[in-house]
């Protein structure tokens, strides 16, 4: 693959990027290569100079390493010799060139695009094991769990973001497209739009699940207002538009969907007793219980509108996961594999045996009681799964470990207090990818916020000893929540990934020390 100069500069210029350019006469005008990172520099590559933490000499490693033009915000004597791009955002410029030298990968893909403040990887998943019942295995996946690009052992890996910088992003979809993958579903971050790494990406189906406040900090987002409207931009550049009509912020969500989609494109699902009046179109589909178990969920979806019940899709549904906040999940999937030309009793066989590495992995133990390993990491998703689990178990004694991380997310460590305060007896304040900040100060915070009146409280910055105690003062009818890292392989400590064997496996291991046992119940 190779792009020219002159298409670069045609593509900046359309979209009004480019503010200057230096042609070199004696330097090759194609690029061979792309990168942002330095150490990953090819013969006659295009290097972008992009993040706050660029620094000059990156530029004079790539140009000493093969780069012939680089792509900057602002002119550098250390690209003296190669071709200058200078662009009003070399975020949006990295995105746009990206497409182009991977020969715009999306343009062969069916592109389904997920964002919410919970839900988004569950979602994901299900709509995959969906999806790879009718293309033969051959969708594509970007999560913040792993990533799937074609269906060689090799093609799966772990994800270092929720959404990958957009070179990344488009490398992979290329690679999908190379591999015959026919679909992509992809996650969506609001932090994808903050830094502009799905610029000029177009889905043929958006999500939006739900919103509430998360990812408020100095190194995210300045405030809510920021949040949504970063989450809002997935609807405006989908082609058909899914919204759970019980989100927050329904008004302003519907409007971002209603400026690029015309509203017979916009579908709206809600659960069967939810009623709001004031809603701007029927909903589409309804979703009820019909059962639940410590191993499986099964619900109905019903279309109620003339346009879903043109997608065959009602009927009964089961899923590999307990919770009932599943079932909203499950139904915003049925619809996109039904707008992807899916019919029940396919979607209901690829839906019902997924299951989501770190989500709702429920261990039932002999003395005590039942542990549950999620990812649950903001207020929402706690509220929700300890509310399940209070439901369903008749109010039992809850002990949550837990932890918030460090450098981010910052916003959610009041929201850790205040759903603490809601259903947990125990807690076990713990470390949790502390970054650069202190974690003993982090679990502190936390604790200022609960009510040690109603909930006991021990600090233990030792993530497996805490797991460890937690289960081991459990007794028979408690129920353990193990929240935060799911399978994580690593606690990031100080920039640095230090191995960590993931919650699920340590918690295995110590009801097997603990229970004597060599086998329990999935």
């Amino acid at each position: 693959m190779s792009i020219s100069l002159n298409t670069c500069i045609l593509i900046l210029k359309e979209h009004h990027l480019l503010k200057s350019s230096a042609v070199q006469d004696t330097v090759i005008t194609r690029m061979e290569y792309v990168s942002y990172d330095s150490r990953d520099i090819q013969t006659n590559t295009l290097f972008f100079c992009k993040g706050a933490g660029f620094r000059p000499t990156y530029l004079s490693m790539a140009k000493d390493n093969g780069a012939n033009c680089y792509v900057a915000e602002q002119p550098y004597p250390e690209g003296k010799g190669m071709h200058a791009l200078i662009v009003r955002d070399v975020a949006k410029a990295m995105a746009l060139l990206s497409a182009a030298f991977f020969r715009f990968p999306q343009d062969d893909l069916y592109v389904i695009a997920i964002t919410g403040t919970k839900g988004k990887t569950t979602t994901a998943y299900f709509l995959k094991g969906m999806l790879d019942q009718v293309n033969g295995g051959r969708t594509a996946l970007i999560s913040s769990v792993n990533n799937v690009v074609g269906q060689k052992p090799e093609d799966t890996f772990k994800s270092s973001l929720t959404t990958p910088e957009s070179l990344d992003l488009f490398r992979d979809m290329r690679n999908a497209v190379d591999n015959g993958m026919t679909h992509l579903v992809m996650e969506v971050s609001s932090q994808a739009y903050k830094r502009n790494r799905v610029f000029g990406l177009t889905y043929d189906l958006g999500f939006f699940l739900n919103i509430s406040p998360d990812h408020i900090g100095p190194n995210e987002h300045p405030n809510f207002a920021d949040y949504l409207h970063c989450k809002l931009q997935l609807l405006v550049n989908a082609r058909k538009c899914i919204i759970n009509a019980q989100t927050a912020h329904f008004n302003e969500v519907y409007a971002a969907a209603t400026t690029t989609t015309d509203p017979d494109s916009i579908y709206l699902f809600a659960d069967e007793k939810f009623e709001n009046p004031a809603l701007p179109q029927i909903i589409d589909f309804r979703y009820s219980s019909e059962e639940l178990d410590m191993a499986r969920t099964k619900f109905k979806v019903s279309c109620i509108s003339d346009q879903a019940k043109k997608l065959k899709i009602a009927g009964d549904y089961e899923l590999k996961m307990l919770g009932d906040f599943n079932e909203s999940n499950g139904t915003a999937a049925v619809i996109g594999a039904g707008l992807a030309g899916m019919e029940h009793d396919a979607a209901a066989r690829g839906i019902r045996d997924v299951s989501v590495p770190g989500r709702m992995q429920t261990e039932v133990t002999k003395d005590h009681g039942v542990v549950v390993v999620d990812y649950a990491h903001n207020e929402a998703s706690m509220m929700a799964l300890m509310g399940f689990m209070q439901r369903e178990f008749d109010n039992p004694k809850i002990i949550v470990v837990v932890g918030a991380p460090g450098d981010k997310g910052v916003s959610r460590r009041p929201g850790f207090s205040k759903s603490l305060n809601a259903y947990a007896d125990k807690a076990f304040l713990t470390t949790d990818d502390p970054g650069f900040e202190d974690p003993l100060e982090i679990c502190q915070e936390i604790d200022a916020g609960i009510d040690h009146s109603k909930v006991d409280v021990t600090i233990e910055l030792d993530r497996q000893k805490a797991i460890h105690d937690a289960i081991s003062m459990a007794k028979k009818g408690d129920v353990v929540l193990v929240c935060g890292k799911g399978e994580d392989g690593f606690q990031k400590v100080r920039g640095i990934n230090t191995p960590y064997p993931s919650d699920i496996t340590v918690a295995q291991q110590i009801i097997n020390e603990l229970e004597g046992q060599d086998e329990h119940f999935n």
